[in-house]
């Protein structure tokens, strides 16, 4: 490494250090070796092979200064060659030696982004609904991959880093004071002027990176937001596009200026140092030429001193800069772990049970439930707060009870906000109850395995959610070893065949950000279609057609019977008039249920439901009247 590299190395790590005092973690430390333990090997090679380089380098210019003096001694021309090819070997040598370090370093450091990212995602998937409600996915994303990739860089950059610099200059510094101690020492006084500038520097550079940074993360949100599909529709019905226009145009002139400033201060600072590299090489040839004509220094001594100068400063700067760096990569690494220990509230059961085979009943027997606080269930760095809201506890759900026969459907209704979803979500465990049980088939939910809860629910929600992938894709999370046929009878059954054959590229149409090619509609048959091709047991729809005209609505239901027909079903439902025919119809109000019974029955009684199917009603008739 050059001079100029090795002081642009000492200014880059002073720009982004972290002035983190804190500790190496020995519970860090012990996690960290665990995770490198599967790469034991390649890591001692990796640093055996650092090791070689170091020395490798050190010998080049103990050979070129032994040239030097064979060609002023008159030594034979056989010694010069053998010299000769001595330094072509160590190049060759040593850029072999360099590819296999590189080949070791990226093969450790992306075996462990994998190990890491892994370990990441499959203990996200585990968190609860909870979690991701008050996680930002931006937060969350940032683990898995700027985090991940500061802690790779600890084992692939730093830790050969400390190591074949260290060995260089260890070496590098004997055999300059072996050679002449005089000039090592001046060497070493001038490397305050080397090391100190780019330190300062790097800090002024900081607090400039640090705004563009802002300004980026700024543009980068404006962007995310305004071109999703609705954040796009919102702009171009309320927004002020010649507004948004100049508030990114500003930000984006404000990193230009920053990136010109930066590059001449940096420009300038290295011009600076290529002269103090230049006036420190000039020293050495002068001191050195001196001592050489008084003839108490070989003049090939002098080649070799000026040669090792330059591999002496960059291990020493280098060096300088390895506790930022392993502090750097220690902050990432906890920031991986502070993820990986956040247990999730919903875990499986060591003996747990499947759902036994056959017609499988519902019920809630005297449930209470409160959702849990955030310090329970996130994190204040996922959600971008200082500190989380201590607060929850409060019970939503006050002693429910009913129980759903084997292919009886029973309907939920009432007001918003009065607790139905919440029932609903406890039924695929999204969250557990906190007192009382909800069973299916007799067993509590909680005794479950997932994949059997997987199994036997089938839930639609209102939204009806699509991944942006193939109509395919989507289908096929329910169950990925369905024919092709089998795909187009859930379409069939789901009133949406039609529709998919006239796509352009029918079941491989990509269906667009969370399904926003298609109408509401055509997205809630589709999830349907996904239901049916799951073949579950039970199924649980929540408002699956709350926000869907008269013609949409009724292609739904249509589907809807398709999905319910013969299965125990739990439904939620803002319309009263698609429960009519439910086997039983609770009326839900402040989490508790106030009323009970059918249709009938209940209009009979002249209670809540009476008031809710009245208000219904009369909103109908006005309707068509206008």
């Amino acid at each position: 490494m050059s001079m100029e590299m090795a002081a642009w190395n000492s200014m880059y790590h002073a720009m982004h250090r972290q002035d983190d005092k804190r500790p190496f973690s020995r519970a860090t430390l012990r996690r960290i070796a665990g995770f490198a333990r599967p790469h034991r090997r390649a890591l001692a090679g990796f640093l055996l092979v650092s090791v070689v380089t170091a020395v490798l380098a050190v010998a080049t210019p103990v050979l070129a200064g032994r040239v030097v003096d064979a060609i002023v001694d008159g030594e034979n021309v056989d010694l010069v060659i053998g010299l000769a090819v001595a330094i072509g070997v160590c190049a060759l040598a040593e850029s072999g030696l360099g590819l296999v370090q590189r080949w070791l370093s990226a093969g450790i450091g992306e075996g462990l982004i994998l190990d890491l990212r892994t370990a990441v995602f499959d203990h996200v998937q585990k968190m609860p609904v909870a979690f991701f409600t008050r996680t930002r996915t931006g937060a969350l994303v940032s683990r898995l991959n700027n985090d991940v990739i500061g802690a790779q860089r600890a084992f692939s950059d730093t830790l050969s880093g400390v190591v074949g610099n260290l060995v260089g200059l260890i070496l590098t510094l004997i055999v300059m004071l072996g050679i002449s101690w005089q000039i090592t020492l001046l060497s070493l006084v001038l490397l305050p002027i080397f090391v100190l500038p780019a330190r300062r520097m790097g800090r002024r550079l900081a607090g400039l990176e640090r705004e563009a940074a802002t300004h980026n993360a700024a543009m980068n949100t404006q962007m995310t937001e305004r071109f999703s599909a609705p954040g796009a529709t919102l702009v171009k019905l309320y927004g002020r596009p010649g507004a948004e226009s100049a508030e990114f145009a500003a930000r984006a002139r404000r990193v230009r200026d920053i990136g010109v400033r930066t590059a001449m201060a940096q420009w300038v600072f290295l011009t600076a140092l290529v002269s103090v590299s230049g006036v420190a090489i000039a020293l050495v040839y002068g001191l050195g030429g001196f001592y050489a004509l008084r003839g108490r220094l070989e003049p090939g001594a002098v080649v070799a001193l000026a040669i090792l100068l330059t591999r002496l400063y960059a291990p020493l700067t280098s060096l300088a800069s390895a506790r930022v760096e392993m502090m750097s990569a220690l902050v990432s690494f906890e920031r991986v772990f502070e993820v990986l220990d956040l247990k999730p509230l919903i875990e499986e059961k060591p003996d747990a049970r499947s759902v036994p085979d056959g017609p499988v009943s519902v019920e809630f027997d005297n449930v209470r439930f409160a959702y849990p606080s955030a310090d329970k269930v996130s994190l204040a760095s996922l959600e971008e707060v200082a500190t989380l809201d201590t607060r929850g506890g409060v019970e939503v759900l006050h002693e429910v009870s009913f129980r759903a026969e084997p292919g009886q459907m029973v309907a939920l209704v009432g007001s918003s906000g009065a607790g139905k979803s919440t029932m609903a979500s406890l039924l695929p465990r999204l969250y557990d109850a906190g007192y009382g049980a909800v069973r299916l088939a007799g067993v509590d939910v909680k005794d479950l395995t997932a994949a059997s809860l997987r199994e036997t629910l089938g839930m639609v929600t209102q939204d009806g959610h699509l991944f942006h992938e193939s109509v395919r894709a989507n289908l096929l999370l329910a169950r990925p070893e369905a024919t092709e046929d089998e795909l187009w009878d859930a379409l069939r059954r789901a009133r949406i065949d039609d529709l998919v054959r006239s796509l352009p590229d029918g079941l491989d149409t990509v269906v667009g950000e969370r399904g926003y090619r298609l109408s509401g509609g055509e997205r809630q048959r589709l999830t349907i279609a996904r239901l049916l091709l799951a073949k579950p047991r039970v199924v649980v729809l929540d408002e699956a057609t709350a926000h869907l005209d008269s013609t949409s609505e009724l292609a739904v239901q249509e589907a809807l019977g398709e999905a319910l027909d013969g299965r125990t079903a739990v439904v939620i439902a803002h319309r009263l008039s698609t429960v009519r025919a439910a086997d039983q119809i609770l009326v839900i109000e402040d989490g508790r249920v106030i009323e009970r019974g059918t249709h009938t029955e209940l209009l009979a009684a002249g209670g809540r439901y009476q008031e809710l199917h009245n208000t219904q009603f009369s909103e109908t008739v006005r309707t068509a009247a206008s």
